[in-house]
């Protein structure tokens, strides 16, 4: 049983950061212009501040790709900070210690790991904090699930997002034009709504606040059968929600319809499954998909529907009162700079973390040291998944 696993390393203002990506089977086509195009989309949406006008991401391949083709081995990456180039963060953020004064930071912000992560780790200064907390470190995290989706995509597995809330503004689309929201700027479907969604940022803006919203990521052409029942931690609902929580800002994740199933009688919520006779050309189907395409912890053929809600940013231009780390007396809050709205974005990382859920979980149902390998192994499983009797 094969195992997709990656491991992150780097600050904010560092010289960079780094990727390991372990698990990888052999033969799949993989380029560092696929992985920009996805670190691009990380990039874009409205609401986005300056840091997006200094860095262009590029994950320059290390290791673990030869000729154009994974090899097997672990994937090394490298993405530069472009804005390391700053003397500022060279003495700042300097590996080695420096005679210049570096002024300590201790005003902490509500709602990030100021506080927490300072006091954890037994400092006087909560830039450490800062520098490894910070959603700069999801840049790494695309550029590993560009892997994972080149994998899923040999198995018909693509993976889209959408906004559907920013702020109180939402959108009802049930069946997204993904050629349509990949041209939005709040990476909307409904056209009208996102009018609305950027006059509230612009509102926001100007208040010198932040706002959150809601994302949604849809995968499809999930087979039957990914996940298992049989130990807590193996529920693919289970590990997709710890995945989507665990991105900045995320504060709630609903598999399917979420909360709105809680206020409904179970005969409106469960998906019937249907006759063969309204199958199409797919092997098993539900009437609806309100479970999200998990079912008892195991994937049932539908879309797998995954939402984060994500609380407004914690840098607020106009800073909030809150203690200082020295003397516990108030004073304004540390500000740098910051986005206004990253709803866009978290969605496109939301795309990244159920692209490596889900890599995983097809590692660990398929097999394979061998792209092709992996894909017969599917192939056959896929012929075994009809009606019992024949």
């Amino acid at each position: 049983m094969g195992h997709f696993r990656f491991l992150t390393a780097g600050e904010s203002h560092g010289k960079g950061l780094l990727v390991i990506v372990e698990g990888v089977p052999a033969g799949i086509e993989m380029s560092e212009a696929y992985i920009a195009s996805h670190l691009r989309r990380r990039q874009m949406g409205y609401g986005r501040g300056k840091r997006q006008q200094i860095e262009t991401d590029f994950a320059e391949i290390i290791s673990g790709v030869r000729h154009g083709k994974t090899m097997g081995g672990p994937i090394g990456l490298s993405i530069q900070n472009k804005d390391w180039n700053n003397q500022n963060w060279q003495v700042r953020m300097s590996i080695d210690p420096v005679e210049a004064d570096v002024p300590r930071v201790t005003q902490m912000r509500p709602g990030h790991a100021d506080l927490s992560g300072t006091i954890k780790y037994g400092g006087d200064d909560i830039r450490p904090t800062l520098e490894r907390s910070s959603a700069r470190e999801t840049t790494a995290r695309v550029a590993a699930s560009a892997i994972a989706r080149r994998m899923l995509e040999s198995l018909g597995i693509s993976i889209h997002s959408h906004v559907i809330a920013v702020g109180e503004v939402r959108s009802d689309v049930e069946n997204p034009d993904w050629d349509v929201v990949e041209e939005s700027p709040m990476h909307c479907a409904d056209p009208a709504v996102e009018e609305r969604m950027i006059a509230l940022v612009d509102a926001i803006k100007e208040d010198l606040d932040t706002i959150g919203g809601v994302f949604e990521v849809r995968a499809t052409g999930v087979p039957i059968g990914l996940g298992s029942f049989v130990q807590w931690d193996r529920k693919l609902d289970g590990r997709l929600a710890q995945a989507v929580m665990s991105m900045q800002a995320v504060k709630g994740v609903e598999i399917g319809g979420g909360f709105t199933t809680a206020s409904l009688p179970g005969s409106q919520v469960q998906d019937v499954i249907l006759p063969r006779e309204q199958w199409g050309d797919r092997l098993w189907r539900h009437a609806t998909n309100r479970a999200g395409g998990v079912e008892g912890g195991v994937t049932n053929g539908e879309d797998v529907v995954v939402r984060g809600a994500l609380k407004p940013i914690s840098t607020i231009p106009r800073p909030l009162p809150s203690a200082d780390l020295d003397t516990a007396e108030l004073r304004p809050a540390f500000y740098e700079r910051s986005d206004v709205c990253v709803v866009p974005a978290a969605g496109v990382i939301g795309e990244a973390m159920v692209a490596l859920v889900l890599a995983d979980a097809a590692l660990e149902k398929f097999g394979g040291d061998n792209i092709d390998e992996m894909v017969r192994n599917y192939h056959a499983y896929m012929e075994t998944i009809g009606p019992r009797a024949g």
